[in-house]
């Protein structure tokens, strides 16, 4: 995008996020429920398809200015990214990576126009860390699929309007080989989608787990077609999942930086012995290393983006920076809190909605644990086998 344009998208996210959103991120926290202007400002922004290329009604944004402009909207709530991320990131890019053009036409405008609401569901109850050991099958039966399964903890999916659903399409196959990705629209006879699940935090972004019982999908429902398609989706899967990594990590940063203003705010007004306890060099102390955190964070992610764009290191840089934010969001989160003392254990205030928040980035796109696993192995090679 042009560097002018960019900007003023920048601009106008940042007024969005902060004039509209902040103000009503309790809301959404105490009702477990997205606004629906919101949801329609940001549709007319073109936040459901920035990630999209501009043929299909995207912004074509690059991973680079992809994170730059998630810097922003991590600055509040992370369900207002929730709400159209599957668009743009893993259920958006099982079609630019693995679609046919005529799934690509028919699909990606609605996706990223946000009048299609699109869900990535890989994680089954028993395949999470490790999505290579899902269950749900499909088989052939004439002109169609048979898909049977269920899958868990799905993003979006109360609300969706079609479902990337990975599948094991050869049961004898090695088993990160022997799996398809199908589009299933919602509302297709035997898919079920459970009440949505009862969460710590991240309240306004729904999750449910979602069952498969005969669920019956044409033959062109197989992304990427008999040809390119299929036993092809665990790949298809992990280079969605890397690229998700690289923008969730950049998410993280927006959160730091709004911990560290809201510590710094805090610790500038509340008094103490007649004096702000910005005075006493303990707080300052915790101030300093998360501003320290989000600093690295912010040069983790974009070293991670440019790299990713262009092509040097589309999986170590993403588990590496995903790994770090994740855990730098989650020390930020918690020195804020230290900082507000007991106000900070409070609900209403804001560190403490953030302090819930942060936990799940140390699970979801792959564990801290996992992320660990992926960076030994590439860098120890077989030495990580024995």
């Amino acid at each position: 995008m042009d560097a002018d344009d960019f900007s003023a998208v920048l601009s106008e996210v940042r007024r969005f996020v902060r004039e509209r959103v902040v103000p009503v991120e309790a809301e959404i926290d105490e009702k477990d429920e997205m606004p629906a202007d919101i949801r329609e400002a940001a549709k007319k922004m073109g936040l459901f398809g920035f990630a999209l290329p501009e043929e299909y009604g995207g912004l074509g944004l690059s991973m680079y200015e992809e994170a730059r402009l998630m810097f922003e909207l991590g600055y509040t709530t992370p369900s207002l990214r929730s709400m159209f991320g599957t668009n743009n990131g893993i259920a958006g890019h099982v079609l630019m990576v693995g679609g046919t053009q005529e799934q690509k036409a028919r699909w990606l405008p609605r996706i990223a126009s946000g009048d299609v609401l699109a869900s990535f569901a890989l994680t089954e109850p028993e395949a999470g860390s490790d999505p290579s050991t899902l269950t749900t099958r499909a088989h052939r039966d004439g002109d169609e699929w048979v898909i049977n399964g269920a899958k868990r903890y799905i993003t979006n999916a109360p609300l969706a309007d079609v479902f990337m659903v990975f599948a094991r399409t050869d049961p004898d196959a090695p088993r990160t080989r022997g799996i398809s990705t199908f589009l299933v629209p919602a509302g297709t006879p035997g898919l079920t989608v459970a009440p949505r699940d009862h969460k710590m935090g991240q309240f306004g972004a729904w999750t449910a787990d979602v069952f498969f019982d005969d669920v019956r999908v044409p033959a062109d429902a197989l992304v990427g077609g008999e040809e390119h398609g299929l036993n092809r989706g665990f790949g298809t899967a992990m280079g969605c999942i890397a690229h998700g990594r690289v923008h969730i990590s950049a998410l993280m940063v927006g959160m730091a930086e709004r911990l560290v203003d809201e510590s710094v705010a805090y610790a500038s007004t509340r008094r103490q012995s007649g004096k702000p306890i910005g005075s006493f060099q303990l707080v300052q102390g915790l101030i300093a290393d998360s501003q320290t955190d989000y600093y690295a964070g912010r040069a983790t992610v974009l070293e991670a983006a440019r790299r990713f764009d262009s092509g040097e290191d589309t999986k170590l840089g993403p588990s590496c920076t995903k790994y770090f934010a994740s855990e730098m969001v989650w020390r930020v989160a918690d020195r804020a809190v230290q900082v507000h003392g007991g106000a900070g254990y409070m609900r209403g205030v804001a560190v403490e909605r953030f302090y819930r928040d942060a936990r799940l980035f140390r699970i979801y796109e792959g564990t801290s644990q996992v992320q660990q696993v992926i960076i030994a192995k590439a860098l120890l090679g077989e030495a990580a086998r024995g």
